[in-house]
Parts: C-alpha cells; structure tokens; sequence
C-alpha cells in the first residue's frame, strides 16, 4: 500500500535567502488575495455565480479570508527540489542548497515541499511516498472516555495527566501582552514585544502536539480498535455571555471551563489517533457521546442521578460504584463494539449504551464511524 507522510524542518537559511524568502511569500499573498477579491466581486455581481471553495463547502475550513503580511507566511514546490540527506541541505527553486536541522530520516520520494514561516524562523515540510506492507493490528479494543481532571481514561481502568500547556505558561502570556499593550503600535520595541508574545504562543502549540503525538502513538500501538466519544467541542467551549437583552450566567466560570477545554486539543487528538490506527491496521470507532456516564454497566439503568459528582458514579438501581470517567470509558466501548459489528455486517446501527433513539436518529444526526471498513 502506498503511505503519503510529512516531515517538517527548521531551516537554517542566510540573509539573501531570508530575504528572499519573504519576497516569495509576499508575492504568493498578493496573488491569493487578488485572486480572492475578484472572486467575491463576480459574487456581488451575480448572486447565481458559482465560484469553488471546496475546503469551504465540503466544512472543512471556514471561508477564505484575505492573508495578512507576517501571519502565516508560505509556498509550496510541487517539483524541482532537490533533498542531500547526507548533507542535511535541501535545493529550493530560485532559493538555491538550504540547510536545514536533520533531525529524523526522510523515508521514501519527495512529492512535494512547503516553506513556512512562524515566530521569526523558517520550516520546510517535506512530504514524502513510499511503499510499505499491509499492516496486521495488533493489540485488542479500548474505550476512552475524554476530559479535563482526567486527559484520557481508558476501559481497563488506566488514565492519563491533562498537559494543560496554555494554563502553565498562561501568567508568562499575560505578562507579555500586559507589555506589549503598552507599547506605541508598530514601534521596535512594540514589535519586539510582539515576538514575545508569539514565542510563547509557538511553545504553548509545540508542547501541546509534542504530548497529543506521544499520547496518539502509544495508544496506537497497543490497540485494534479505538473507541471514543463525538465531542463537539465547538459547541462545548460556546462563550455563555449570552446577549444585552438576555445576559447570560456563571460567565467567568464558563469562561475558564472553555480555556480547559480548547487546552486539552480533543479534536487533534481524535484526527491523530484517525491515521495511526490506519497505518497499524486499526480502526477508530466514534459513538455519539449521550448518556455514556450515566449509564450503569452492570444492569444498563440509565438516570441522571447516577452520577451523584463529576468524579463518583453510584447507580440508583443496583448500587454499583466506580469512577465515573471509568464508567463513560466502558459505556463508549460497549457502544463501540456494536457499531462496529453492525457495520461489517450491515445491520441497522444500534442506540448508544443507554439510549432510546429511533432509526432515523442516526440518520438526522450525522454520526459517522471513522476509519471503519465497509465489507
């Protein structure tokens, strides 16, 4: 089978090439923008033209917006790069031999290379094709149950420590911007104090990938089948501010709920677990998240007073005690596991652990199975 993976590198290019660089990028910016703006001329001009945003349309991505100067800058080579793995240096069109910061093997042939820019340095993103041999799993099926006191917490009992990168370097941020503030707009030091401010940003985002991509991998590796929730995570973190006619309640602690959450990097973690599970021969199983903690795994009695804390679940009908994350975990499972078998063998889904849903649910809701094989 074939695997299309990307590397991605810090660049260690002189002046005339950093010069150059960000002439490329301001040049590629102007071209989109122009390209943009035309676009959303003819759509003033006539409400039935029909222009492709297909990331837009397929939600994927919002709708495209204009590119600022020092956000984001890049460009990409679909051919003409060279790649000395020997002498850790990359040949970039109109660029010339780069060097850049070997710190891995680049397995298989370059397809295609992007340059970016973030926080004052350079990366190059190399993405690469190679054969490789039909993957068997390994390793048996496991719940997962997401959250903030908790990260992860598994079937078998296990759990993981959330990071919660922003909330460490959440005081250093806040000093940082405090200075920036003062600082007169566009002035050196305003811009000095700006670069700060993205620096810890940057750390904030690699410390965060650093412990999803570490977390992805180890559960990857030990399991076949992944199930987990679908949390939507956007409509979690909505802010509870509400309006000036209907001001809403407990906004401060809404507010600090919606940082723990957009700290945590679910979304992240559900894509990264998608791929891995691909690549080992396994498969990530999404369930809808309703009533999974509470639900009583041992008699399936479903009451809100089951969960009588965030941490304790004691059902009301059997007596059964455990934690209640440990609980989800085994409820996600459980609905896992028919999914699944439902999938392969064609039947009509099943509700979740707990739930009384008709047929027609599961189709006004959308729910999809990633990474499940239909036979």
């Amino acid at each position: 089978m074939q695997r299309l993976q990307a590397f991605k590198y810090e660049l260690m290019p002189n002046g005339d090439q950093q010069r150059d660089m960000r002439r490329v990028a301001g040049s590629c910016r102007f071209v989109f923008n122009k390209a943009l703006a035309l676009q959303k001329a003819w759509c003033e001009a006539d409400a039935n033209t029909k222009f492709s945003y297909a990331n837009f349309f397929a939600k994927r991505a919002d709708c495209p917006r204009f590119k600022k100067k020092g956000r984001s800058d890049s460009f990409r080579y679909p051919q003409g790069v060279k790649l000395d793995r020997g002498n850790s240096r990359i040949f970039l069109p109109k660029l010339g031999w780069v060097r850049y910061r070997n710190s891995r093997e680049v397995p298989g042939v370059v397809k295609n290379v992007t340059v970016s820019q973030s926080c004052g340095k350079w990366y190059v993103s190399i993405q690469t094709e190679r054969k490789v041999e039909q993957p068997i799993p390994d390793g048996g099926a496991v719940g997962i149950d997401m959250g903030i006191a908790r990260f992860a917490t598994m079937s078998d009992g296990s759990y993981l420590e959330p990071l919660n990168s922003f909330k460490r370097h959440e005081a250093a941020l806040r000093k940082a911007q405090q200075a920036m503030s003062r600082k007169i707009r566009f002035s050196r030091n305003w811009i000095k104090a700006k670069t700060r401010v993205q620096r810890i940003h940057s750390h904030i985002g690699n410390a965060r990938r650093d412990f999803l991509h570490k977390t992805s991998t180890t559960i990857s590796q030990n399991h076949a089948m992944v199930c987990i929730e679908d949390l939507q995570v956007g409509n979690m973190s909505r802010s509870a501010a509400g309006t000036a006619d209907a001001p809403g309640r407990n906004v401060r602690a809404k507010s600090g709920l919606n940082k723990s959450i957009l700290d945590q990097g679910w979304f992240e973690f559900r894509r990264q677990l998608d791929y891995k599970l691909a690549w080992k021969g396994g498969w990530l199983i999404v369930v809808p998240p309703q009533n999974t903690s509470r639900t009583c795994p041992c008699c399936d009695h479903v009451s809100a007073g089951n969960r009588q804390t965030q941490a304790r679940f004691a059902c009301v009908e059997c007596g059964f005690e455990e934690n209640a994350d440990v609980v989800g975990a085994i409820n996600i499972l459980r609905a896992g596991h028919a999914r699944f078998a439902c999938e392969v063998s064609g039947a009509v889904m099943p509700p979740a652990a707990g739930t009384h849903r008709s047929d027609s649910f599961w189709l006004d809701a959308g729910v999809s199975a990633v990474g499940i094989p239909r036979l």
